[in-house]
């Protein structure tokens, strides 16, 4: 959602920055007085890499758009990215146009997250790595980046020909400055100059740090393109492409591949054509890889502007500074992305695709309203970040199931125990802060269990707003399963061990899909005690069942959420059969992928299952509950909203205005057939449900 107003939470975001910043003046102070102290040499009062280097250029006017071209492929990098943008962002006050070259993995993550992030002034324009590997797919590279880690060669020709200035970027680089500084320096190209970068910093191209170590050819130490100024019309005009090709060509020649991807290419260039280069202050790339040089540069500047983690070993690197550079990264890791939402004013400039219309309904809430919160949580937009792990897809088949579910952080150690159960993929929302998704991160590789599955989808919706968005999650979920049958079900619950074999030979046997139009029910038990012996079979839950050890689902607090599933009948059927719907029926059950989504109004606690098993039957799902099939709901903690439900009145009101909504829509979709769920819609819910 478009922040309408966040003061504490911007106070103290900005209070932390605040503070950080402040660190780095203190920073910068200790170490050029430890530089005096020990006699570093720094660099020399006519060393090119200087951040004092004469008067600033003038800074670009204050709308103009900023270009920035970023090559991402991957899970991982597509979130190195996202700190990437959080960084610009914050110190940014010039429009910005990304253009992002990646591949389909990074493309389906970022489309969605730009999307639902709906920063104002921010455009994105997206590029098929794949087009562009066979023009670098010959180049032999031994650096971690593969084919990527080349494509920034052939950017001059990939981006719009209109497009003649550019700021590219690795994806392991901070910003601590506004990137229109870094843009102003275009102004100090002379006429034939056409790329801009900082020098390495580490004796990598003098060909010293082994024995037999022989790099690339380079310029002195030669440059680091981790961040690069490009003048794209002069390239083009220059033939770049036929003239990094033909140096490439004639290296590898006597060099049997790459070491550091692009960067070689690039040093072999300017070797060759030393006048194409405008060597940039050091400041606009700190580089903290494992031999760096970079505090000759940082104890002598007045200010750092961009922090480069060009080391594979990223922010675990050996550096005697590295701490308070990795808190300054941190910072911008798990910092709000919601607080970057905010206008330039004085900029005018197309908003992000359906922020009018949302600003609108906004406008339209009436704050003095008992149900406001409810109101705005159904208008929140949620910034979505779907596979924020690496995931590799389930092969095609065709009556695979995905368990889809949603949790928040308090259910995190449901995990392990559900991967024990379910061996199929699933799909799974998270509600979590940025802070949070850093420390979900963590816990899943903690642990050899999670981190063994690769069939296993989380999705970030990061959070905002009172009240807990549970359908808008299970959308998220729902919506990103790639198999043909998911299975619908809550966190707190553990399927048979034999579930998913079971419904996979279920829906093939049912014939379901084109030929029958079902909903298959998969009965729901619970039990009290947080440990005790998982059934293995309907036999052994029979006798559980007997014995008190576990329970139809809700039989004490809310019998009529799953009576019609008739557990009499189940006990002794052979075969599927068939019920009926009744008033506040909410069963687990399987569907196809492309099933009716959740009624997103329903946020918090109450109806929301209830009202997708409504339209389920609305439009004429049968429903059929499977005779060997169950699942089990565990104890826990209740919820905050839970808790808001049973102790508020109108947040009771609330929901059954809800209700009354919903079913005035669900009459205009279904007409005179809506009146049989009018009975059920016009019942109080009762406050003691669970």
């Amino acid at each position: 959602m478009l922040p309408r107003g966040r003061p504490r939470a911007l106070g103290a975001a900005a209070l932390l920055l605040l503070l950080l910043l402040l660190g780095f003046l203190l920073f910068d102070g200790r170490l050029r007085r430890a530089a005096a102290l020990d006699g570093d040499p720094g660099a020399g009062p006519g060393d090119h890499n200087r951040s004092d280097c004469g008067p600033p250029p003038p800074r670009p006017s204050k709308c103009e758009l900023l270009h920035v071209a970023i090559v991402c492929a991957g899970h991982n990098s597509s979130r190195d990215v996202i700190t990437l943008v959080k960084s610009m962002l914050f110190y940014r006050k010039n429009p910005l146009h990304l253009h992002l070259v990646t591949d389909a993995v990074a493309r389906n993550i970022l489309e969605m997250l730009f999307h639902t992030w709906m920063v104002p002034a921010v455009r994105v324009s997206f590029y098929n790595a794949d087009e562009l590997k066979s023009q670098v797919s010959w180049i032999p590279n031994k650096h971690y980046s593969g084919l990527y880690g080349l494509m920034k060669l052939v950017l001059p020709s990939a981006l719009p020909t209109e497009l003649a200035h550019v700021i590219v970027l690795d994806t392991d680089v901070t910003f601590a400055s506004d990137i229109s500084e870094l843009w102003a320096l275009f102004a100090h190209f002379s006429d034939t100059q056409a790329i801009g970068l900082v020098e390495n910093q580490s004796d990598w191209y003098l060909g010293n740090l082994w024995k037999n170590h022989r790099p690339w050819p380079a310029l002195g130490r030669g440059f680091n393109t981790g961040v690069i100024l490009l003048r794209l019309d002069r390239l083009r005009q220059a033939g770049w492409e036929q003239m990094w090709r033909l140096t490439a060509r004639r290296e590898l020649l006597t060099l049997p591949a790459t070491s550091l991807a692009d960067q070689d290419i690039f040093n072999a260039v300017i070797k060759e054509h030393p006048g194409l280069v405008q060597p940039l202050p050091c400041v606009w790339n700190v580089q903290l890889s494992d031999h760096t040089l970079a505090e000759r540069c940082y104890s002598v500047a007045s200010d750092l502007k961009v922090i480069h983690w060009n080391s594979p070993k990223k922010l675990q690197v050996k550096n005697k500074h590295v701490e308070f550079f990795r808190n300054f990264y941190l910072t911008f890791l798990e910092y709000d992305g919601n607080l970057l939402r905010r206008e330039l004013f004085g900029c005018p400039s197309q908003p992000p695709p359906g922020a009018e219309q949302l600003q609108q309904a906004l406008a339209q809430l009436n704050e003095e309203d008992p149900c406001f919160e409810f109101r705005q949580q159904q208008l929140t937009v949620h910034r979505v970040h779907v596979t924020f792990l690496p995931h590799e897809p389930p092969p095609p088949r065709p009556h695979d199931v995905t368990l889809v579910a949603q949790l928040s952080m308090d259910r995190l150690q449901m995990l392990e125990a559900l991967c024990r159960h379910w061996p199929g993929p699933m799909s799974l929302a998270l509600y979590l802060t940025d802070a949070e998704a850093q420390q979900f991160l963590r816990f899943i590789e903690a642990s050899p269990v999670l981190a063994a599955r690769q069939d296993v989808a989380y999705h970030v919706v990061y959070r905002e707003g009172p009240l807990y968005p549970v359908n808008q999650l299970r959308n998220v979920a729902l919506a990103q399963a790639l198999t043909p049958y998911v299975f619908l079900s809550d966190i707190d619950f553990l399927p048979a061990y034999s579930l998913y074999d079971y419904l996979r030979a279920s829906i093939e046997q049912l014939g379901l899909g084109s030929q029958r139009k079902a909903a298959l029910v998969v009965p729901a038990f619970e039990t009290l005690h947080y440990r005790f012996s998982f059934p293995h079979s309907k036999v052994e839950l029979l006798a559980l069942l007997d014995v008190g050890a576990l329970y139809t689902f809700r039989y004490h607090e809310w019998p009529r959420g799953h009576a019609p599933t008739d557990y009499a009948r189940w006990r002794e059927a052979q075969a599927p059969y068939r019920v009926q719907w009744a008033a506040d029926y909410e069963p687990y059950v399987v569907v196809p992928r492309d099933c009716p989504r959740y009624d997103p109004r329903f946020v918090g606690f109450g109806w929301n299952k209830v009202a997708h098993i409504v339209e389920l039957d609305a439009q004429e799902y049968e429903l059929l509950v499977l005779p060997e099939a169950f699942t089990i709901h565990l104890p826990h903690a209740p919820s905050l909203d839970i808790s808001r439900f049973r102790s508020s009145p109108t947040y009771r009101d609330c929901l059954q205005a809800l209700k009354d909504e919903f079913h005035q829509d669900l009459s205009r979709h279904h007409g005179a057939a809506a009146l049989k769920y009018l009975p059920a819609l016009q019942q109080p819910q009762s406050p003691a449900r669970d």
